[in-house]
């Protein structure tokens, strides 16, 4: 019978890898999906003030106190309203996302993380 001292130090060189790119993925779902609540969130703050009648200024200074932990300099906002009664005001907000994870990071090299909140104005 063959020795077969070396024979779990292979196994674990060839499953290490995987486990730690799966590491990373997981990582990075959970990033990408506090990103994308964050940014629905604010974007239901944003819309509740438009819908009440706010200025724009108003509203995206709204959003971007809104928007937590993201880099509000990284923030994309649109606001489209009327202001009419009846109408409906549409907050957009965009986010550059970056990967943790090599791999992905380096095929997927610009990704949005992006919201959208239609409210009617009162």
């Amino acid at each position: 019978m063959k020795s077969q001292k070396g024979q779990s130090l292979v196994e674990t060189a060839l499953v290490i890898p995987i486990l730690i790119i799966l590491l990373f993925g997981i990582t990075d779902f959970g990033r990408v999906f506090h990103t994308y609540l964050t940014l629905d969130h604010a974007g239901r703050e944003g819309a509740r003030w438009a819908s009440i009648g706010k200025s724009t200024g108003e509203v995206e200074s709204k959003v971007l106190s809104s928007a937590g932990s993201l880099d509000t300099s990284k923030l994309g906002v649109n606001i489209a309203s009327s202001g009419n009664s009846g109408d409906e005001a549409t907050i957009t907000l965009t986010y550059p996302f970056e990967f943790l994870t090599p791999i992905v990071g380096q095929s997927l090299k610009k990704v949005e993380v992006k919201n959208t909140t239609v409210m009617r104005v009162e």
